[in-house]
């Protein structure tokens, strides 16, 4: 092994090169370095919107649910070949559970059906990335969200005509 300090002439040439403005081979070569991330450790395509969920999240004193289970339901075969596909997702928190039901589409889009307890005259808003779709709750606590586009999503719950940071509910981001 050798040891550079012993060269100060290759140190002093390599302080001028790296002093030289950037030029077409430099280019090049970042290029190909692009190239061999790109194929060999791509950024996972939920990347963005997840650092923007995170960057953005102006709910921080929110109750924050957590994601109990994903599961495909057992009644899914008994209805139809599209249902198979389907997946429920629960969220609970100290104030609120809350489970959604996506359901794909023929169109690609998704259709969430949703039911959260207490959950009476919510305000149920759904932020998929840079969309915002709301609807309220039934009595019984029931949402649908009949077509929507699939991408990171995440729900905000609050009681109806309450804008009070500390009584709203969100989730973790899921994928639809």
């Amino acid at each position: 092994m050798t040891d550079d300090t012993n060269r100060p002439g290759q140190i002093d040439e390599l302080d001028r090169l790296a002093a030289l403005p950037i030029d077409d081979a430099d280019l090049q070569a970042l290029d190909v370095l692009r190239e061999i991330y790109e194929v060999g450790d791509p950024v996972p395509p939920s990347l963005l919107d997840r650092v923007k969920f995170a960057i953005t999240l102006d709910d921080l004193e929110a109750e924050v649910a957590r994601l109990q289970r994903e599961a495909v339901p057992e009644f899914a075969a008994a209805r139809s070949e599209d249902l198979l596909k389907a997946q429920t997702v629960t969220f609970t928190s100290e104030t609120l559970t809350t489970m959604v039901t996506i359901t794909p589409l023929p169109s690609g889009r998704v259709r969430l059906d949703g039911w959260a307890s207490p959950g009476g005259g919510l305000d149920v808003e759904l932020r998929v990335g840079e969309t915002t779709h709301h609807t309220v709750a039934d009595e019984d606590g029931r949402f649908v969200f009949e077509d929507v586009a699939r991408g990171l999503a995440q729900f905000v719950l609050r009681p109806r005509g309450d804008g009070e940071p500390e009584n709203r509910v969100i989730t973790p981001a899921i994928e639809l």
